[in-house]
């Protein structure tokens, strides 16, 4: 059993700081070793809620956020979970990923079902307590999931796929607090859609030559040389989607202070981005979170504002 840290994930992470030793392949096979996915998850549910919040004059529902963070992160290790079961043989042929619990052996394939399965039903719990609109919403996403991991064998284009899917969350959590679902949030979702898509182009980065010779598509792959430039498109595109969601929903003015701040971030990823560099790529794409953060706090702030 390995016990040291695999290489996306931090070296002083707590799986394999403080975890038990039966318990590390479980926690890293639902990439609770490596937080950063998770935030990206869940940011878009607290986003969703705070713009129809806004667009419902009223605060955003703190005991709705963390139903929200709590089934991101449950729905994002079984995904991940799912994922490797689907991604096994090719995990293998890449150095980043060889090292997980199922292509490494230290789970079996049953195994990795079984906690797919307990941490859906969980996952399924937890989105019972919300609105029908929600709920059907939850149930509509699966299609998503199931589909992603097919998306580098058929496409050039996976990372728009996941973009599709890990912004799903805007619509849910917009649904989640009145049971409608205008265009605001769906061009909020948008705008998630095109953030996904430039940092996990980003993300693609580090597997450059293992996917190549795995056959693995990706974005950063069909983009080539022109990874910096596509990258800076899609950061547009998030960036005034995300105004024009926030002003059409009525925001107040914190938003607009704090979205200046969340167009920076994502222009300084760009500027930073160098094409070669895989740990730098990791880097980027981890401060997304923050990214996020930002803009999820400026929804927030201009729905307090607004309320």
């Amino acid at each position: 059993m390995s016990l040291v840290p695999l290489p996306d994930a931090a070296a002083t992470n707590w799986v394999d700081r403080f975890a038990p030793r039966p318990l590390r392949p479980w926690l890293k096979l639902g990439r609770f070793d490596r937080p950063a996915g998770a935030w990206l998850l869940l940011l878009p549910g607290w986003q969703g809620v705070a713009l129809a919040s806004a667009m419902g004059l009223r605060a955003p529902d703190w005991t709705l956020l963390i139903k929200i963070a709590l089934g991101a992160v449950i729905m994002r290790a079984a995904g991940c979970a799912y994922n490797d079961i689907v991604d096994r043989d090719i995990d293998a042929k890449v150095a980043r990923t060889a090292g997980r619990p199922l292509p490494s052996g230290q789970l079996s394939l049953r195994q990795a079902w079984v906690f797919v399965i307990v941490m859906s039903l969980i996952g399924l719990a937890i989105l019972l307590t919300l609105t029908l609109t929600a709920i059907l919403l939850g149930v509509g996403s699966l299609a998503l999931v199931a589909a992603y991991p097919f998306m580098k064998r058929i496409t050039w284009w996976p990372q728009a796929w996941l973009g599709l899917t890990f912004n799903w969350g805007v619509l849910l959590g917009a649904a989640a607090v009145d049971g409608g679902l205008g265009l605001q949030p769906i061009i909020l979702y948008l705008s998630g859609v095109f953030w996904t898509l430039g940092y996990d182009t980003i993300y693609a980065l580090q597997d450059l030559e293992d996917d190549a010779l795995a056959g693995v598509r990706s974005s950063a792959r069909a983009l080539g040389a022109n990874v910096r430039g596509g990258v800076a498109l899609f950061y547009l595109a998030c960036a005034l989607l995300a105004l024009l969601g926030g002003w059409w929903g009525g925001l107040g003015f914190p938003f607009y202070v704090l979205w200046v701040f969340f167009a920076a971030h994502l222009a300084w990823q760009v500027l930073k981005l160098k094409p070669a560099d895989g740990p730098l790529a990791l880097y980027l794409f981890r401060s997304n979170r923050d990214a996020g953060l930002l803009l999820a706090i400026a929804l927030a702030l201009g729905a307090l504002h607004r309320g």
